[in-house]
């Protein structure tokens, strides 16, 4: 999962390099924080965050299957 969420961050942004994602897990929930370059964080959350929503959906559709809830957070 964590490796599908960053290749889509990274085939959105211009500095591949700067990307981060780390992955929290705390009883049936995991969290994933992304970190982009300040200059590339307006390209993930996109106009009115529909970017972001869009990535948070297909992250959350493949974990249902595991039954686990499933959090995707931009920044800090």
């Amino acid at each position: 999962m964590k490796e599908l969420l960053e290749y889509i961050v990274k085939s959105l942004v211009i500095d591949e390099d700067a990307v981060k994602v780390t992955e929290t897990e705390e009883n049936d929930e995991t969290v994933y924080h992304v970190f982009v370059s300040e200059d590339d964080m307006g390209r993930v959350i996109g106009k009115s965050g529909k970017v972001a929503s869009s990535i948070r959906a297909i992250i959350k559709s493949i974990s249902s299957r595991n039954h686990k809830k499933v959090f995707v957070k931009f920044g800090e």
